[in-house]
């Protein structure tokens, strides 16, 4: 795929179609099943259509009376197509089980919601939990579901295996809700403001007066997702010298230049999802951007969009050389950037490791013992100034907005980045996906007997299948050398084997890891 391409006018998603088939597709449905980030799926393909949608919420209401969380459920929607009949569908279950539900006045970040979580149950005794009806920057055609915990983080698997079994029971045998009228005009749906309480609390995590009084340009790019009214109450608010560069909702994410495979994404870390960004790169100091729940962050300098791992090492040295946190440490997943280990020891803070995904950040950062986590997919959160809890899922926005207070008060985070590379070494990073089977995806998950002295060059000094961190199961295999380590997992949602592999020695060293994997891979 050329970078840079932008759809033709036949890729576009059929909006009234998928409507429709959300609505109308009823029979031999896929089952519900909870990833990384929740049920996802397509109306197309049956996985994400009203009924999935009515069993889920019927389990999150079973959830919530069993385990006597009382408050509200704040519910928040992305700007894909499929999520605001899907919020729709979703607050027919609630009022019919008289759950009180809080919907925002528009579109609504992942972050927001946990933000609302959080401080809702700071001051009252009947705890609140959530929802987020959203994909992620997943294709237009896609819809997703996450129920986010009274810890304001997303659900860990022990809850998201109650509400999947649950779910899948109620799949096809679906009670006579509330109509939709009914239910929206009930005593049980109320609009609440997610953004103005978010927005104005922001000077408690960065320093919005440094990027106020900055001479600096810089511009957001909400890539039609929900970030896109947050960045305006925020310009409104402080003054900041910020545009915002296309500044509209498309349900088809036209403007979108295509992803590496075609697809359209609105993937912030994606250089080809990217490129219609970057073509503004000389016009400003700054860009930020989020994907479509502004869950996640892309930043680009002068220099062009930085890699993920670049921008979390910087981050977290910044972090820790301007904020006053003690006892605390970092976590980080088992395929992030081992850069970060070796800040990490410079600095003298314990690393946590885990398995991918966020969730198991959630109730590190809810009890104040993680600074940050984050992901090497551009997700990432930490605390406040004061060492308080901000939100415990992943925030895009105010990683953005550390980007701007880093610019503001040191320099570009691309030269930052280029400072630790000096002082701990140059780092070669990739992840290549390659097909599999499910049998060939279940072998993988069972590389637990393993025997190993050398990979890629290099005498093998750990070979593990539970994180270090939390020792939960990271569902494959990782190796680690001196200067270097792989991760090889399969796909949660593809069928696909995820090869991961960084190198502190060449490009050269990077491939030959990369043979050996494919080499390991192809012996099991």
């Amino acid at each position: 795929m050329k970078k840079g391409a932008y759809p033709k006018k036949e890729q576009l998603v059929n909006i009234p179609e998928l409507i429709t088939k959300y609505f109308y597709y009823t029979k031999n449905l896929s089952p519900v099943k909870f990833g990384t980030s929740g049920h996802r799926g397509s109306a197309f393909k049956k996985s994400f259509n009203e009924k999935h949608i009515f069993a889920i919420s019927d389990a999150i209401a079973y959830y919530k009376n069993l385990t006597n969380h009382t408050g509200p459920l704040f519910a928040g929607i992305d700007t894909h197509a499929l999520s605001t009949p899907a919020l729709a569908s979703a607050v027919r279950v609630y009022a019919s089980k008289r759950i009180k539900v809080k919907i925002g006045k528009t579109y609504t970040p992942t972050p927001l919601v946990s933000f609302a979580i959080l401080e809702h149950n700071k001051k009252e005794e009947d705890l609140a939990d959530g929802i987020v009806i959203t994909p992620s920057h997943n294709p237009p055609e896609d819809g997703g579901y996450k129920y986010n915990t009274p810890n304001g983080g997303a659900a860990d698997t022990d809850v998201t295996k109650i509400i999947e079994k649950y779910a899948n029971e109620k799949l096809n045998s679906i009670e006579n809700y509330k109509s939709y009228e009914e239910a929206i005009n009930s005593e049980f749906v109320e609009e609440y403001d997610f953004i103005t309480p978010y927005v104005e609390a922001l000077p408690e995590i960065v320093d919005i007066e440094a990027v106020k009084k900055s001479t600096y340009k810089f511009a957001a790019a909400p890539l039609g997702g929900t970030s896109l009214e947050v960045y305006k109450k925020i310009k409104e608010i402080y003054s900041l010298n910020l545009e915002i560069i296309d500044p509209y909702v498309d349900f088809t994410f036209s403007f979108m230049t295509l992803d590496f495979d075609g697809k359209i994404r609105m993937d912030c870390s994606s250089p080809y999802a990217m490129a219609g960004v970057e073509k503004h790169k000389d016009k400003f100091d700054l860009i930020v951007a989020n994907d479509t729940d502004a869950d996640r962050h892309g930043i680009v300098c002068k220099e062009g969009l930085m890699n993920p791992n670049h921008f979390l090492s910087v981050a977290i040295w910044y972090l820790f050389n301007t904020r006053k946190w003690k006892n605390v440490k970092i976590g980080k997943t088992i395929v992030t950037t081992a850069m970060i280990d070796r800040i990490a020891e410079y600095l003298g803070v314990e690393v946590y490791e885990t398995p991918v995904g966020f969730k198991y950040f959630g109730e590190g950062l809810y009890k104040k013992e993680l600074a940050i986590g984050c992901e090497e997919s551009a997700g990432a959160s930490f605390l406040r100034f004061n060492g308080d809890s901000w939100v415990t899922d992943k925030d895009g926005i105010v990683m953005a907005m550390l980007a701007m207070e880093i610019i503001s008060k040191d320099k570009s985070p691309h030269l930052i980045y280029k400072e630790l590379e000096e002082k701990f070494g140059k780092c070669y990073y990739e992840r290549i996906d390659i097909p599999a089977t499910p049998e060939e995806k279940e072998k993988i998950k069972k590389l637990e007997n393993i025997s190993l002295e050398t990979f890629g060059g290099e005498k093998v000094q750990n070979i593990l299948t539970r994180a270090p961190g939390n020792g939960a199961d990271i569902g494959g295999v990782k190796i680690v050398t001196k200067n270097g380590w792989a991760v090889i997992r399969p796909s949660g949602t593809e069928d696909i084997i995820k090869i991961y592999t960084e190198s502190f020695i060449s490009e050269k060293h990077l491939k030959r890891m990369q043979e050996d994997a494919l080499n390991l891979i192809k012996r099991s």
